[in-house]
């Protein structure tokens, strides 16, 4: 099991998130972040993509959704607050929610562009 780790301090969170996951906010002791989808196929797609994440980590998130977004939150609650661990899900989250394969030029094309029937995540 993980050994428990101290909360960080608020200013300290809000200067990390600035340069590590500018796209994300702390809200209510929680570190925040929403996605906006392309509509309800996205959205479950986004939260079972968090879902495996969160579980593969063995740290959960509480996820909100509505038909075209989803909000994540993240709070250790052993710590009470926002730890490290917090943070290394978030980036893992981001790095694979904003995954955009088109853009590598590596075989992988991504989703077709233009076309709404298999639109996606509106990327940032």
């Amino acid at each position: 099991m993980a050994e428990r780790k101290s909360s960080i301090p608020d200013d300290q969170v809000k200067e990390r998130l600035a340069a590590e996951l500018p796209k994300w906010r702390l809200e209510d002791g929680w570190i925040r972040r929403t996605y906006k989808t392309q509509g309800w196929k996205s959205t479950l797609m986004v939260i079972n993509t968090v879902g495996h994440l969160a579980e593969a980590a063995w740290h959960h998130p509480d996820i909100t959704a509505s038909y075209a977004w989803v909000e994540v939150r993240l709070m250790s609650h052993d710590a009470k607050g926002i730890t490290d661990r917090d943070f290394a899900l978030a980036k893992k989250i981001e790095e694979v929610v904003q995954w955009q394969p088109g853009t590598e030029g590596q075989g992988l094309e991504g989703t077709p562009q233009g076309d709404q029937r298999f639109a996606y995540v509106k990327y940032d």
